[in-house]
């Protein structure tokens, strides 16, 4: 299994964290992502990581989920290996605060995996957030990962015309600072918005998403990842709580 960095667990969550505190440490942690430049040619594992939630009744806030990872060979796309749990989500849904309730479960399913990818595409926002601070920096910090946000909707910022062809972009602006790209994957459909999240600078992010592009969107890894946490949803035989599953194709 891959290990987690020490401490990583209670820096993602500290137990009894108010939504003030959350975004306190928020502010707190952003100096510490990493911009840098990154070699996506040398990149042979890439993986991608989601969650899928239960449906909570009204008003109550811990939520079962399941998370996961999907690990992809480089160029080939092909899978590697696959790791996810069954568990409780205990941070409430507060908008701009939403790595305070994935990261926790997707941390368990991380240490389902049996090798360390060499970068990461996270389901979210990067740099482009309100406090610089989204998913994706959030679990490439704690992780010390090479990590990517691509999200399907923009939180904050503005951006130009995106050119139509396959690998346009226009910057996506916030505050006077450039916090990402708005990045065509598939002619004739609506761009994602793409983010660094930890060690990486955003033409390395770019570059990372289009070499992960296939039939649809979203990068293959984040194809991948949801169709297998949704899976893993729907099984009547993936119990709560201490429930892990993983496959290493060939294995």
């Amino acid at each position: 299994m891959v290990p987690l960095p020490p401490g990583a667990r209670k820096a993602a969550i500290p137990e009894g964290i108010t939504g003030d505190e959350a975004r306190a440490l928020q502010r707190k942690l952003a100096p510490l992502v990493r911009q840098e430049p990154f070699d996506v040619a040398a990149v042979r594992r890439v993986a991608g990581a989601d969650i899928s939630f239960d449906k909570a009744p009204a008003g109550q806030t811990e939520t079962a989920v399941c998370a996961g990872f999907v690990t992809l060979r480089l160029p080939e796309l092909t899978l590697l290996e696959w790791a996810g749990v069954r568990t409780i989500a205990r941070f409430p849904y507060i908008p701009g605060l939403l790595s305070f309730r994935e990261v926790p479960p997707l941390l368990e399913a991380w240490a389902q995996l049996e090798e360390r990818p060499d970068a990461l595409i996270a389901d979210g926002q990067g740099l482009a957030h309100p406090r610089r601070f989204g998913l994706a920096c959030h679990l490439g910090l704690l992780l010390d990962l090479p990590t990517v946000g691509v999200a399907k909707s923009l939180l904050v910022g503005t951006h130009g015309p995106v050119p139509e062809e396959v690998g346009g972009w226009a910057p996506i602006e916030h505050r006077g600072e450039v916090v990402g790209a708005a990045l065509r994957t598939r002619s004739g459909v609506s761009p994602v918005f793409v983010s660094v999240g930890h060690r990486m600078d955003l033409p390395g992010a770019i570059a990372l998403v289009l070499r992960c592009l296939g039939r649809v969107r979203v990068p293959e890894t984040t194809r991948y990842a949801h169709q297998y946490v949704n899976y893993l949803r729907r099984d009547p035989d993936f119990p709560l709580h201490t429930s892990s599953w993983r496959r290493h194709p060939g294995k």
